[in-house]
């Protein structure tokens, strides 16, 4: 496949901060600043406080829908490495990292990835997707040698989260992915500087305004963060094979409720009962798109298994 080439990006004008503020404020990072519709959420009902964390929902959706084109790019990304036998690995701390690391785990069991194949990497390692270890992202050094445990190269895209866009921990990972060849992104929730988008071959950043509670951005930056990362995730593996029509055939079972959704899955797809769609798969291991070959072209497992290998994994036409 043709490398995939991102022109620059620049600021456009919906993502520079507002020059006619009345008052300059004390931090300029978005996910910083007071939102002025909360400030007496102190003295709100509970009512109140869910409407209001409401309302402010409401905007995370047009916020990503500004990024869309940004996003289709990162997607591109992604399955041009992919395709060369590269992997995705999401960078973050605190809440962008256990984020990235969420979305990373659940690839296996949704898609049967390999698990090196999309990967979480998060400031403070296992203990802090258990208990916040905020001091960890302040040392950019660290993040520079998780790249470098994980051999991070050409092939590879590495996607930094900070919902601040500051993060040491994440700049220093995502400088040292560029210097081993890797095409790196960066998804931010606050206005991206000229030198970020310079400097990486995409930024993503939803700007969803001041949190209802200043600062706590597991609200509706993380809330934007987790819906950019399904794009992503879902759309590379969408584009990979991993799904036929709209239904996840790259499924393995594991458990009752897989079996449950890969027989029903043959049955609508292929047009047989249950029992015809329990013995099918099987005869293929439980792996939903195995059956599918089979049923369709009359081979048994390992011959359907070579044909989807010579399809990229795609099912043959």
């Amino acid at each position: 496949m043709p490398e995939v080439r991102v022109a620059p990006q620049t600021m456009d004008a919906a993502r520079k901060p507002s020059p006619t503020s009345p008052k300059p404020p004390l931090d300029a990072r978005l996910t910083e600043q007071r939102n002025p519709r909360s400030t007496r959420i102190d003295q709100m009902s509970a009512l109140e406080i869910v409407d209001l964390i409401n309302a402010e929902d409401r905007l995370i959706a047009a916020a990503v829908s500004d990024e869309r084109l940004r996003i289709a790019r990162a997607i591109d990304l992604v399955v041009d490495g992919l395709r060369r036998g590269g992997r995705l690995v999401y960078v973050g701390a605190g809440t962008s990292g256990r984020l990235g690391v969420l979305d990373a785990s659940e690839m296996p069991p949704t898609y049967r990835t390999d698990p090196e194949m999309v990967q979480g990497v998060i400031a403070g390692g296992f203990e802090a997707l258990l208990r916040a270890q905020e001091g960890a992202e302040d040392h950019p050094e660290d993040g520079a040698a998780a790249m470098d445990e994980r051999g991070v190269g050409a092939n590879d895209f590495v996607l930094g989260i900070a919902a601040s866009g500051t993060t040491p921990y994440v700049h220093g990972a995502l400088q040292r992915a560029r210097e081993r060849g890797a095409r790196t992104g960066f998804l931010l929730c606050t206005y991206p500087s000229e030198q970020l988008l310079q400097t990486h071959d995409v930024v993503i950043a939803p700007l969803v305004g001041p949190e209802v509670v200043t600062g706590s951005t597991r609200m509706k930056a993380g809330t934007a963060t987790k819906m950019v990362l399904n794009m992503i995730s879902t759309g590379a593996m969408v584009r990979t094979g991993k799904v036929y029509g709209n239904l996840m055939v790259d499924l393995q079972v594991t458990c009752q409720k897989l079996q449950d959704r890969g027989e029903r899955i043959l049955m609508d797809t292929l047009g047989i009962d249950r029992a015809a769609a329990a013995r099918l798969l099987e005869a293929a291991g439980g792996h939903v798109k195995t059956a599918l070959v089979m049923q369709r072209f009359g081979v048994d497992a390992a011959a359907a298994r070579r044909r989807l290998d010579e399809a990229g994994g795609a099912i043959p036409a």
